[in-house]
């Protein structure tokens, strides 16, 4: 099968035949094998009986019915799971991804080798209380992940090759990062391709501006697993480290001050008086403690059963002769 579209959705009745009548055509022009994975991520409207009609009608379409709304994130790990295609498509169903896309971007990954192909919607038709804090977002991602050609890590229409949803996993709200999550796993060929972006033709976003404070902590999370996540004593070893030498030698300091003051007959305070001891002993304290984290967490990495699962690409083995 040459592609797997996976349209994750909420709400979206009146879209989706629109949306699959539109993938069709795509699709029969360009003769492309397919098929259309609708993740119904716990709509409360017809969105099912839409799919389940689609269904019946089409064999190209195909339904997952969540129990309750998860979130995009579960919805993509469900599509990817079930998608065959050698090249995987994912777009909204809000009509605002144009299925005209899908031929350059399967082009892209098959004959350019890409491994991920990001959209890129420059010019938006949303509001600037949502286009600002977008650019701010993308900026900071593009710092952070080193994916420096990327300017959406947001956008819903992406390309990727099959083994690439295989190979990832895509949890809590992490569908904003799958691009970062992919170079963790060795996928490096990652574009970029600017796609038509149109303003939504029914119902309303079900996103809203928390999205952006979820992102940045999401961010920090992502950054800090893929570098530190095997290997904890890293970070938190070295900062308990150094809070706690410098802890140490500012109490050192302050007993050296008060052993000069007492050897020339200067009156001093108690040591127990001063604020900065006991900042000095706080400082310690947090150091130890950042330390024993860091050793807590080398502990639990190493005995996890995922400790040793590494992406590899392909073996070779000489056979005895």
């Amino acid at each position: 099968m040459d592609i797997s579209v996976i349209v994750p959705l909420f709400n979206e009745e009146e879209s989706l035949p629109e949306l699959f009548a539109w993938i069709k055509r795509v699709m029969s022009e360009h003769g492309f094998s397919y098929e259309v994975i609708f993740v119904n991520d716990g709509s409360t409207d017809r969105s099912w009986d839409v799919i389940d009609d689609l269904c019946r009608q089409n064999a190209e379409a195909k339904g997952i019915k969540f129990r309750r709304n998860y979130g995009k994130s579960p919805a993509l790990f469900c599509g990817f799971k079930e998608a065959k295609g050698d090249v995987v498509i994912t777009m909204d169903a809000d009509l605002q991804d144009s299925p005209d896309e899908i031929p350059e971007l399967y082009r892209m990954v098959k004959e350019d080798g890409y491994d991920l192909v990001s959209g890129y919607k420059q010019k938006r038709y949303d509001p600037l209380s949502k286009t600002i804090p977008t650019k701010l977002f993308n900026a900071t991602a593009r710092k952070i992940s080193g994916i420096k050609n990327l300017h959406d890590f947001n956008c819903g229409l992406k390309a990727y090759r099959h083994d690439v949803v295989k190979n990832i996993e895509v949890y809590g709200e992490m569908h904003r990062y799958i691009p970062y999550l992919a170079k963790n796993a060795g996928f490096t060929k990652i574009g970029e391709k600017v796609v038509h972006h149109q303003a939504r033709k029914y119902g309303k976003s079900k996103f809203g501006l928390n999205r952006f404070i979820n992102g940045y902590l999401d961010l920090i999370t992502l950054w800090f697993l893929g570098s530190f996540g095997r290997k904890p004593m890293h970070v938190f070893g070295f900062l308990g480290s150094i809070m706690f030498i410098l802890g140490f030698v500012a109490v050192v300091i302050i007993g050296i001050d008060k052993l000069i003051a007492l050897s020339h007959g200067i009156p001093q305070r108690l040591i127990t008086d001063s604020p900065y001891f006991y900042i000095s002993l706080t400082t310690m304290m947090i150091g130890t403690q950042l330390f024993i984290a860091g050793f807590l967490g080398d502990l639990i990495s190493r005995s996890s059963q995922g400790r040793n699962d590494y992406q590899i690409e392909k073996t070779l083995k000489t056979e005895n002769i």
